[in-house]
């Protein structure tokens, strides 16, 4: 590997690049969730049944789905806004909570009494992923809904520099939302980013880039990536059906894949050292792509931080977020093993 490959990025220049996140806002719209769990030891089998007895020892929060991009965007230092949909429970209580910590905004969250708060909750005992329950109502958002979260946009796109739809499949990102949305930033010229979900696939445009994971790309495209040959395939192909959008395939161990606006492909290898969780991987991912395009970044530059990025956060356990020096400081390493 040289210093000079396509997938390295100069130390000064990213640093220049994560001094400019601390100066930008960015709009997310998505599901919101909290995310719950539960910690605790497991020593024994339960009689009644062949499943681990968890002896709990304590409990966190954290905000979970469209509202952990916005938390990974917090701790990169950008201002971050939310747009999404709550209940009227305990559950959206604590998510404001954790929203107020973070410092991010909830001007554009909009109350629906017909649906729960969407709560995941995780047991993990011994630092392992033993359950997960799920609290929560997928259906689309009724029309009344709609309207409101489109008006919240229109009104906080005013401010922002990057839009991140983030799509859980959860009933908020609508094909009619977006419709009502994505060309509103176009006519400001302001990036959007999209998370994709496989319903909504065809709806995710115009846009600026896209970053399904490779299952997603796969079901989207009707074919398996198995070779160099079936994965060009599948970027060409899902270029073609996002009207030209960017697309950044990101596949685990192997690293990302970004096809761009010139239909140049560059395959950007992995650089997470050990893996213990991959929860949340794909909302720093969209998190820092979409700073990083605001701060003048490539869109190469920007899947290249992204992938620091997401190596940070599969290092450690749970929900979690990357710091600016913990991505700074990969970049460096990256590049000093390089020469």
């Amino acid at each position: 590997m040289k210093a000079s490959s396509p997938f390295l990025l100069h130390p000064e220049r990213a640093h220049l690049l994560i001094e400019q996140f601390k100066s930008h806002k960015i709009l997310v719209v998505g599901d919101l969730m909290l995310d719950e769990f539960l910690w605790g030891r497991a020593t024994r089998i339960a009689p009644e049944a062949p499943v681990p007895v968890v002896e709990i020892e304590r409990e966190t929060v954290h905000l979970g789905g469209a509202g952990n991009v916005a938390a990974n965007l917090a701790e990169l230092s950008a201002s971050a806004t939310v747009i999404g949909v709550v209940g009227r429970d305990s559950a959206c209580i604590k998510l404001q909570e954790e929203f107020a910590k973070a410092g991010i905004e909830t001007s554009g969250i909009v109350e629906d009494l017909s649906r729960p708060t969407t709560v995941k909750t995780r047991v993990i005992a011994h630092s392992q992923h033993v359950v997960r329950t799920d609290r929560e109502k997928k259906t689309a958002v009724n029309d009344k809904i709609e309207w409101q979260l489109a008006e919240n946009f229109t009104q906080l796109l005013k401010s922002v520099e990057a839009i991140i739809i983030s799509d859980y499949q959860k009933g908020v990102i609508t094909p009619t939302l977006l419709k009502k949305i994505l060309p509103r930033a176009v006519e400001q010229n302001i990036p959007i980013c999209i998370d994709p979900k496989l319903k909504n696939f065809e709806c995710y445009q115009p846009a600026t880039i896209i970053t399904p994971n490779q299952h997603e790309a796969e079901t989207a495209v009707r074919f398996n990536i198995d070779s160099p040959e079936t994965l060009q395939a599948a970027g060409s192909k899902l270029r073609s059906i996002l009207g030209g959008a960017t697309v950044l395939i990101t596949r685990g161990e192997n690293g990302m894949s970004l096809f761009d606006d010139q239909y140049q492909t560059t395959h950007i290898p992995a650089v997470a050292r050990e893996v213990y969780d991959v929860t949340g991987a794909g909302d720093t991912v969209i998190a820092t792509v979409a700073l990083a395009l605001a701060s003048g970044a490539s869109k190469l530059e920007a899947a290249i931080l992204a992938n620091h990025a997401a190596g940070i956060v599969v290092g450690k356990v749970g929900t979690a977020t990357a710091k600016p020096e913990e991505i700074l400081s990969s970049v460096e390493v990256a590049y000093r093993s390089a020469k």
